[in-house]
């Protein structure tokens, strides 16, 4: 196979956001009297805001508790507390491995879109200083069903103009791993816990094993 694009989730491969996202929702949970744990917190990745909310008054037995309105009040309440959280960033946030990468797919005529969950996705890779490197990123907003449905890497392709079968899908969550396949394309996969059945077609240890000859390669070994 050679790839016409790669579509990359955020969080886990192009920067690690993921304590800001524990310390925004512990502290919502503090406010509003949630038990919520660190191994809480790994329920919650590659899942929309919404769905996270759920899943945490879920765990608390409070889900009948707020209607939508309120359930949509405490969002905006998390997303507050983490956008002034992420200001912070820098370029020195992006993971080992992952701008060589994007330049050298730009550089070899390879598309870039970024396919997250996350609603700030735009505002963090401003941060970061990659913004232009990308040519699509996903608006979560209107991404009908979140992962492990296939929606966010469709919606990346078809924006793209190209045919799922001719991207790849990078990911580091499971939930991740199966939404590229269930769009019909390879999965590589970092640091993804072993499963049974939902296995990525190429598994990295780390972002520094990111290098886009070693893929090409591998990806042409796929049957």
């Amino acid at each position: 196979m050679q790839p016409k694009a790669f579509l990359l989730d955020l969080d886990g491969v192009i920067t690690d956001t993921a304590q800001y996202h524990y310390l925004a929702w512990s502290e919502l949970c503090q406010t509003y009297g949630f038990r919520f744990s660190e191994a809480d917190n790994e329920r919650l990745k590659g899942v929309s805001r919404m769905r996270s909310l759920e899943i945490i008054l879920e765990l608390n037995g409070k889900q009948n508790t707020y209607n939508d309105a309120e359930k949509q009040q405490l969002t905006v309440e998390k997303n507050d507390r983490y956008v002034q959280m992420i200001r912070q960033m820098t370029p020195a946030d992006i993971l080992p491995g992952v701008s060589a990468f994007l330049k050298d797919c730009r550089q070899a005529g390879i598309r870039l879109a970024v396919a997250s969950a996350s609603r700030n996705a735009p505002e963090i890779l401003r941060l970061l200083g990659i913004a232009h490197l990308f040519d699509y990123v996903a608006d979560a907003a209107k991404i009908p069903n979140s992962k492990p449905a296939p929606d966010v890497f469709l919606v990346c392709s078809q924006a793209l103009d190209l045919p799922p079968a001719c991207c790849v899908g990078i990911e580091d969550a499971l939930a991740g791993v199966q939404a590229i396949h269930a769009a019909g394309m390879p999965a590589v996969g970092i640091r993804v816990a072993p499963h049974p059945v939902h296995k990525p077609d190429i598994a990295l240890t780390s972002t520094a094993e990111l290098s886009l000859p070693d893929l090409l390669k591998q990806l042409q070994s796929l049957s």
